[in-house]
């Protein structure tokens, strides 16, 4: 028997090292295009490049900076501080900053820190906290999405679950200032999304409303997902990772039970294959659209919260962490195909609206990626 386990656990780290090896010489290939740019979809096996501005700016340099730590390549890491650099104008420039600080730097200044210690990075990651902090509503105990899309409108009342994630730039500030305060705000966020996003079945909302004025909850909101009360599947992975991290860094019982709960409802509407649905919820006649980056975030943060709970659990995360990254692998790869620049494929960014269905996604990328490094112990992860 015990042989028998030697030799499966073999065979698992042969495929995770092969994936590794193809997802770092596809990435040193197409950086030769890429290079310090932002993409964001990949369309016709190229991906577009989003201005600097957008939300998804810190995955591509995150993935580099993932690579360079473990593989050593210069060019990489080069490629990463130029992308930093690019984003002082956003940062400085102010107007186009909002919840989203975190995604954007903490896999780009927060990164950089952990790895060279350079000044000029902590700077920056701790005036994107600032930032951050700065739209939390205090009557609502949340952190504030988006800024108005268009003139006139009030949006001052929404938050989002993707927000979860980006809490961990606060938890960095703090640790790194000895300044409670950043603590305190994402506490108080996540507290929210315990009260006001997590449904009991362990399934989220997007969006909540809340009275910017009086912090009442208004209403729950489909957003990307298919209505209201259906269940994104890329929410539920920024629950599990988002919630995961929360408990990570301040230890409160509460977060670690709310992101077991995300993790069961998640794992129990998995198709054969491993990856989900873009809703878990959708018409059946829609659940054949699959969102391949739902599965990669999920991934990542199933193998940490694997690592937080009592070991006798561990496997109850991580065994289908590793059925969902090793599915990516084998399934929805495009190591070999140079005419697509996108690690995995079947991404599903926006349905409702239509937008980037059906293709490669910069995050998808980055969270296989990651997952992958879980798997081979090469951290640190810029997260925690």
């Amino acid at each position: 028997m015990q042989r028998a386990e030697h030799t499966q656990d073999r065979n698992r780290a042969d495929w995770v090292e092969k994936a590794w090896s193809k997802a770092l010489r596809k990435i040193q290939r197409t950086s030769r295009r890429i290079g310090d740019g932002f993409p964001h979809a990949s369309h016709n096996g190229v991906y577009e490049l989003a201005d600097p501005g957008w939300w998804t700016a810190g995955f591509w340099p995150g993935i580099l900076w993932l690579l360079y730590n473990n593989a050593g390549d210069e060019r990489l890491k080069a490629l990463a501080e130029q992308c930093e650099e690019k984003l002082d104008g956003v940062l400085d420039g102010y107007v186009r900053l909002d919840h989203d600080a975190g995604f954007m730097w903490i896999l780009t200044s927060v990164a950089s820190y952990k790895l060279l210690g350079k000044e000029p990075s902590r700077v920056r990651a701790l005036k994107a906290a600032n930032y951050l902090a700065a739209r939390f509503n205090l009557k609502g105990r949340y952190i504030r999405a988006w800024n108005p899309w268009t003139e006139g409108e009030d949006n001052a009342g929404v938050a989002i679950i993707d927000c979860c994630m980006n809490m961990a730039l606060l938890f960095w500030a703090s640790a790194n200032t000895g300044d409670p305060r950043y603590r305190q705000i994402a506490e108080a966020h996540m507290d929210t999304v315990l009260e006001h996003f997590l449904r009991p079945d362990g399934s989220v909302y997007h969006i909540v409303r809340f009275d910017a004025e009086t912090g009442e909850r208004l209403e729950g909101l489909g957003g990307q997902g298919y209505a209201p009360e259906s269940a994104w599947s890329r929410g539920t992975a920024w629950a599990i990772y988002g919630l995961t991290l929360a408990f990570h860094h301040t230890g409160k019982p509460a977060y670690l039970d709310a992101a077991k709960r995300a993790a069961h409802f998640f794992l129990a509407g998995l198709p054969e294959d491993q990856v989900p649905p873009w809703d878990f919820r959708a018409p059946q006649e829609l659940r054949h659209i699959r969102d391949s980056s739902a599965g990669a975030c999920a991934a990542s943060g199933l193998l940490l919260l694997a690592d937080q709970v009592d070991p006798l659990e561990s496997a109850v995360y991580r065994e289908p962490a590793i059925r969902i990254l090793d599915s990516l692998y084998r399934n929805y790869g495009a190591w070999d195909d140079e005419r697509e620049e996108g690690l995995i494929l079947h991404g599903t960014g926006h349905y409702p609206e239509g937008k980037n269905v059906d293709v490669p996604l910069i995050y998808g990328d980055f969270f296989y990626v990651e997952g992958l490094a879980r798997l081979l112990g090469k951290g640190p992860f810029y997260w925690e």
